[in-house]
């Protein structure tokens, strides 16, 4: 062979071993090699000159490299961008340290390798009400009202809600209408996620109840939670903090009219899709007096919503409160049941 050809060939050599670049090695002897696009989902895209690109199950690779760095996301929040080597059945290596020593990881432990970007947070919602009207041998007109709100980054969530619900009834020995159920309230609260998991919190309540002579129930807090559950089915949080709470009741005489009291604040949150159709969402908050823990306030909601299109919706809320103090002559239980359709958005 010339000289000439010699160096041509040894080109050829150089560019192929260039162009192979990524290889995935499979349970069954196969390799692959091409470029690692990404990993999402358990399934690995590489795209190679002469195929294109090819998806593998994350399940039947045995181990893969890189040339260049890739973006390796592992389940437990750990980033990885270098270049990776192979490693033994079911696992890849990194190379760390002076000298470099190789560091080996689990396929399993991989969530994903070159995600697309993360859509921009946006704000997501719903609204709900209910309309009934009775008349004949009774008379009466009732309207309820139901509005949430939340927005999720990787690093904070933010969450609002209000209901609002208003019954008359004519009595029929008087004709005169007659207001059985005058009530609102409104909460927010914001989360700073520290890691993954733990986040801090600050959360606000405003409620009125005119039958149970709540003039106004006002509560702000913080503190700590952690969000054992977080996917598209599920979510599970739990939290714990301080409450400056202040009840004011309408009410005679004047040295009753009032409640105010620093407590400690627990409690969950709790959404899992039932089916593609079919919503749970419960949440309790629990507010137990510093100064003496049978006192408390406690409140919590059920809701099972229905979907019946895309955005449009049916479902039945029951909202619980209990107050250890409440106003005078007044008791402590409330309980509330909503039953409506709503848009979400």
């Amino acid at each position: 062979m010339s000289r000439a050809a010699m160096i041509v060939f040894v080109c050829v050599l150089t560019c192929a071993t260039v162009v192979l670049g990524d290889e995935v090695q499979l349970k069954n002897g196969d390799r692959l090699t091409g470029q690692i696009v990404q990993l999402t989902d358990g399934k690995l895209v590489l795209k190679s000159q002469l195929a294109g690109e090819i998806t593998v199950n994350l399940s039947d690779i045995k181990t893969f490299s890189s040339d260049a760095p890739i973006e390796v996301h592992l389940k437990d929040g750990t980033v990885l961008h270098q270049p990776v080597t192979a490693g033994g059945p079911n696992e890849f290596a990194i190379s760390v340290g002076e000298p470099l020593k190789p560091q080996s990881f689990e396929l399993a432990d991989v969530a994903s390798i070159n995600p697309p970007p993360k859509p921009e947070p946006k704000w997501t919602g719903s609204i709900s009400g209910a309309v009934s009207s009775t008349h004949g041998n009774t008379k009466a007109e009732a309207v309820s009202a139901s509005v949430s709100v939340a927005r999720r980054s990787e690093k904070d969530r933010t969450t609002g809600g209000a209901d609002y619900g208003k019954t008359q009834q004519r009595d029929r020995d008087t004709r005169e209408d007659k207001t059985t159920e005058d009530w609102w309230r409104a909460r927010a609260q914001y989360d700073y996620f520290f890691t993954k998991k733990f986040f801090g919190f600050m959360n606000g309540r405003y409620e009125k109840d005119a039958i149970a002579d709540l003039d106004r129930r006002v509560v702000v807090g913080g503190g700590a939670g952690y969000q054992w559950i977080e996917t598209d089915r599920s979510s599970f949080s739990t939290n714990l903090g301080l409450a400056s709470l202040y009840e004011k009741y309408d009410v005679d005489p004047p040295a009753e009219d009032s409640n105010s009291q620093i407590s400690l604040q627990a409690g969950y949150n709790f959404d899992h899709r039932i089916t593609d159709t079919l919503r749970f969402v419960h949440d309790l908050t629990y507010y137990p007096s510093l100064e003496q823990f049978s006192d408390y306030y406690l409140t919590t909601t059920a809701q099972l919503r229905a979907n019946l299109t895309k955005t449009m919706f049916a479902d039945f809320r029951v909202i619980f409160n209990y107050d250890e103090s409440p106003a005078p002559d007044q008791g402590s239980t409330d309980v509330k049941y909503l039953l409506g359709v709503g848009l979400s958005f």
